[in-house]
């Protein structure tokens, strides 16, 4: 029997964006679902469509070709050229542009799991001709689709543990799914960046992934991570790029603006998914027996509130908010010309904004986020 399917945000997305002679490229981490979105979608097209995969050989020759005659023979009398893992075919976004320049009304869907990777290949050529949507691990507001009010709520702790990869959230129990966050982290997680030439000391990038697993929630220091694993600053700040172009981490910057004791030069990193950061540090541990809750808890709701943001197509700036003297807020969202900002709490108590944001940013807004209100925030 066909494991279930949880109605994925981007395919509804992905039916209004498509358009002739444009490409909509689908980003994410691997194992995240977007071959089964892709193919989801074309389960409900009405229109003739060709389905090749980026690793074949012979798809390769003629994805790569840069032969016009070629490339129209190969598409023959197709609408739509769908290609999972694009990235592994060679000039592939100089021979997309071919297609969408030189064969009238062709749409194509091409996906890719190493952003940087497909980035360079697509980027440049398809200026113009291009649609981007980024996927994550299942978020939330897809999760509610198949669950009841009081499931989400029951489920929360699983999710804060083990993360919303889809095979983890599918898995018959928590063993399974401890299984499979341990095998995509030693098998999957790094492949992208170990496939770039010339990268050294790939077990360093564990290192540094377990320790920014410890500082969720704080500002991190490079110069420090560097000392801890043996490499300098410059190498420390690429192998955090990379990190975060395949979606294993995110950063968020200090917002600073009116007062001279704001810290903006510094940066918060968390992870996409708490089950991969869990796996890094081996703790399973069920949420009475550990001292990281709040972290655990900062890290879901903005990952999450990050996915609403991609899947709605909000456009916000996002930031944390410090002052030399320790006074903080945890999120912040500028949209619209305006400063929305959220503290986040597991435990809720009588919480107001700082004296110093108020007196600064007095027209903002202010939310303590908690599990008594988060399913508005990122649902």
């Amino acid at each position: 029997m066909d494991k279930l399917y949880i109605p994925q945000k981007h395919l509804e997305n992905l039916r209004n964006l498509i358009k002739p002679n444009k490409v909509v490229v689908i980003y994410g981490p691997r194992r995240c679902g977007k071959t089964t979105l892709l193919k989801k979608f074309l389960e409900q097209v009405n229109e003739k469509y060709l389905l090749v995969q980026g690793e074949d050989i012979f798809v390769q020759e003629y994805l790569s070709s840069q032969s016009i005659a070629k490339l129209k023979n190969f598409i023959g009398d197709h609408k739509l050229l769908a290609v999972d893992e694009a990235q592994k075919i060679p000039n592939i976004g100089l021979n997309l542009k071919l297609i969408v320049d030189n064969i009238g009304g062709v749409k194509i869907i091409a996906t890719g799991s190493a952003s940087f990777d497909l980035y360079q290949k697509i980027g440049e050529p398809l200026t113009g001709r291009k649609i981007t949507l980024r996927l994550f691990p299942l978020s939330q507001m897809e999760l509610s689709q198949i669950e009841k009010l009081h499931e989400t709520k029951a489920n929360l702790e699983t999710r804060l543990i083990f993360g919303s990869y889809p095979e983890a959230i599918l898995a018959e129990d928590d063993q399974k799914r401890i299984l499979y966050l341990k095998e995509l982290v030693s098998s999957y997680l790094y492949k992208d960046i170990l496939e770039v030439n010339g990268l050294k000391h790939s077990d360093r990038l564990v290192k540094i992934l377990q320790l920014l697993a410890f500082q969720i929630g704080s500002e991190v220091s490079f110069t420090e991570i560097a000392g801890q694993v043996g490499l300098n600053k410059k190498t420390v700040e690429r192998y955090l790029d990379l990190l975060e172009k395949v979606f294993v981490i995110f950063k968020i910057k200090g917002f600073s603006r009116n007062l001279r004791k704001e810290i903006s030069k510094t940066a918060k990193y968390y992870f996409y998914d708490l089950g991969v950061r869990n796996a890094l540090i081996n703790n399973f541990n069920s949420i009475n027996l550990r001292n990281d809750i709040g972290a655990l808890w900062e890290d879901y709701i903005i990952s999450e509130r990050i996915k609403k943001q991609e899947y709605l197509k909000i456009q916000a700036n996002n930031y944390f908010w410090r002052t030399y003297d320790k006074k903080e807020i945890d999120f912040i969202e500028e949209k619209e010309g305006k400063l929305y900002a959220f503290k986040i709490k597991w435990k809720k108590g009588q919480i107001t904004p700082p004296a110093d944001w108020l007196s600064a940013y007095p027209s903002s807004e202010f939310l303590v986020v908690s599990p008594d209100n988060y399913l508005e925030f990122i649902g």
